[in-house]
């Protein structure tokens, strides 16, 4: 990475490797001579690296870029993209180990409702299984999942459950000893049945490189295998690096051998990948191909964000393991995951009412939005905090509502182009130095910046406005922030630090349901941020069903808005960009604010297909420079010209 030009390099290896990297020059090394006639002289990394992997062949491939978008797409044209997720799935997730019963899944749902605070989707982890068996229920606490499943459906919402890859080991169970006569399970050094401790207590563990192991495991995920599923229970896949609590460094050894004779020092980083590739097909076939997947994954390789999303892992309720998500999400970002986040709140530990409220203040910003907790944790539910916590994080997760238009088609954007959705500052300013080691601020999309509070008691943040060409405004404020350069912002405890940036048109929705599928129909609202001159803005929506694959089948709008205009007045156009895709959506525009305009409009007319004009009613801040149009009343799934003069 250098301002002249950005270069990548991709090592396929799922051995164990190691690292190591020196800061010396050396004008001979092989890395200089190969990337010279990408930075000048005196700009050329010093870098010398050594890596090394216990097994395998050296498969290494170069990405010469030379931008940022240019890595991406020949990166992902090698890997494969995160496919469009199912719209619930960018809702709020809430989870923990373990919702005691039935009753109690009742009571946090309608919990939500009553304090008005939307989600999407509730987990249960494994105490809800018939003693760690997967694909079962615990007959008393769990007695009728399906009508459980259906009860949280009915509100437009999901329910996920574990499934993870080791098998308790019972003569008594049909899918152990199903499993056991068709030699499915990994084998030690001695070719016998490899035996480890999970959390059954005696476990095996499933070979899921054999092909016919994955054929077979999809299809403990139909409807007449997995008793009591419904289509609106999706699955989580832990413990599959694969964890073994009685094994060397908590896995199976690695001489243990897989399907093939292979050794599992030699595919051990790939083992999950399989895994969730087998779960991903299960939910896919069991439907007939029609309803996307979610399968959520801790263990991965590249390749996995084909089948499933990632989340950092078990954390704690620590300000120092707040501070390292956002660079987790980053860095996971630019290595093909797009849809990442961290546990919020903390695994482990109990946070306190600021740690909690900023964890939300972060974690909405993350593309992955779930909290979750250990066991032994106080509840997290936003009512058992202080009312005003309670009224902090309500207000928190609204917002991610209001901006999952703006994240769907962030992720529809990633499915052509391979971009990160959530990405470092670098890749948007990659001629900026000063940005290259930035970790604490970032992008969502090319549109949102935010430097999101990770330290306690923290007042105040630097935050800094790259691109002297650039405006950028404060997304609560709507008021432009003065730069370029480092700007002192102000955190208050109900502060985030976001904003939008010049030049952009960014989608919301402000009405609030229970669930984001009951807002499909709802009307937007357009933020039409102008650059600096009052100009230029553009930006994109996309739509679809949210759920299913007919957008393959060209069920689905990609609207393009662009606003041009000069010190007089302005015109916005909204074109449809792919004119043989067509979703048939009754959602309209309800609502247009123009941020920059640097003239006093005097009147706003709105022409559709007929091209008669419509006058709008529109109120103007002159202190903010800011035009709210209300009630354009414009189909979103129509072309439309608005015109504005002053």
């Amino acid at each position: 990475l250098s301002a002249k030009a950005t270069v990548g390099a991709f090592w396929l290896n799922s051995a164990e490797g190691w690292f190591d990297v020196s800061y010396e020059p050396d004008d001979s090394s092989l890395l200089k001579n190969l990337f010279s006639r990408f930075f000048a002289n005196d700009k050329l990394p010093v870098a010398k690296t050594h890596w090394m992997f216990e097994t395998g062949s050296v498969d290494i491939f170069f990405l010469f870029g030379p931008k940022p978008d240019d890595i991406f797409r020949q990166y992902s044209t090698l890997t494969g993209v995160n496919p469009l997720p199912p719209y619930f799935a960018l809702g709020k997730h809430v989870s923990r180990w373990n919702f005691i019963d039935m009753n109690d899944v009742k009571q946090t749902d309608a919990g939500y409702d009553l304090h008005d605070i939307p989600y999407d989707v509730i987990w249960l982890d494994i105490e809800h299984t018939y003693g760690k068996r997967y694909f079962t229920w615990d007959p008393i606490k769990f007695s009728n999942p399906t009508e459980m499943i259906r009860n949280i459906s009915a509100k437009g919402r999901k329910m996920v459950a574990v499934v993870d890859p080791h098998i308790k080991k019972d003569e008594n169970w049909d899918l152990y000893q199903e499993a056991l006569e068709k030699d499915y399970y990994v084998k030690d050094v001695n070719n016998r049945v490899y035996e480890g401790w999970c959390w059954p207590g005696a476990a095996v563990y499933l070979d899921f490189f054999n092909p016919e192991v994955r054929k077979w495991y999809a299809n403990k995920y139909q409807f007449s295998e997995y008793k009591g599923s419904t289509e609106d229970l999706y699955v989580w896949n832990d413990m599959n690096e694969p964890s073994v609590f009685s094994g060397p460094e908590v896995s199976m050894p690695r001489d243990n051998i897989h399907f093939g004779g292979l050794e599992h020092r030699e595919v051990h980083n790939v083992y999950g990948l399989f895994h969730h590739m087998s779960t991903f097909n299960g939910l896919y076939q069991r439907s007939n191909g029609k309803k996307r997947p979610f399968v959520l994954t801790r263990s991965f390789f590249i390749g996995s964000q084909r089948y499933a999303n990632v989340w950092t892992g078990d954390n704690a309720a620590q300000w120092s393991h707040l501070r390292i998500s956002n660079p987790m999400v980053l860095s996971l970002g630019i290595a093909g995951f797009p849809f990442t986040g961290a546990d919020i709140g903390g695994f482990f530990g109990n946070p306190d009412d600021e740690l909690i409220v900023r964890w939300y203040q972060v974690g909405i910003l993350h593309s992955f939005f779930r909290v979750h907790s250990e066991l032994n944790t106080r509840r997290r539910e936003p009512w058992f905090f202080s009312e005003q916590t309670k009224t902090l994080l309500r207000n928190i997760i609204r917002l991610r509502y209001s901006l999952l238009p703006y994240w769907y088609t962030g992720f529809y954007e990633h499915t052509q182009n391979g971009w990160p959705v959530v990405r470092p500052m670098w890749t948007e300013f990659p001629t900026d130095t000063a940005l290259f080691n930035e970790e604490k601020q970032f992008m969502i999309g090319r549109c949102l910046m935010a430097r999101p509070v990770t330290e306690p008691g923290e007042s105040s943040v630097h935050v800094y406005l790259p691109d002297e060409k650039s405006e950028w405004y404060d997304w609560f404020t709507h008021i432009p922030i003065v730069g370029p350069g480092v700007v002192q912002v102000a955190t208050p405890l109900e502060k985030i630090p976001l904003f939008v940036r010049g030049g952009c048109i960014i989608p919301i929705k402000e009405r609030m349901r229970r669930s984001s599928s009951l807002s499909h129909q709802d009307p937007f609202t357009l933020i039409m941020a102008l650059n600096k001159d009052g100009t230029f803005a553009n930006g994109t929506l996309y739509l679809d069903d949210g759920d299913s694959y007919e957008y393959k089948n060209g069920q689905y709008l990609y609207k393009y808005f662009v606003y041009t205009g000069d010190k007089k007045s302005g015109s916005l156009m909204s074109t449809t960009m792919h004119p043989n895709a067509f979703y048939n959506t009754n959602a309209w525009i309800e609502k247009i604010v123009i941020l920059g305009l640097q003239f006093y409009p005097t009147d706003v007319h709105v022409f559709r297909a007929d091209y008669v004009p419509k006058k709008l009613n529109f109120v103007f801040d002159n202190q903010k420079m800011m035009l709210t149009i209300r009630k354009p009343e414009v189909p979103v799934k129509e072309n439309f010209r608005l015109d504005i003069h002053g």
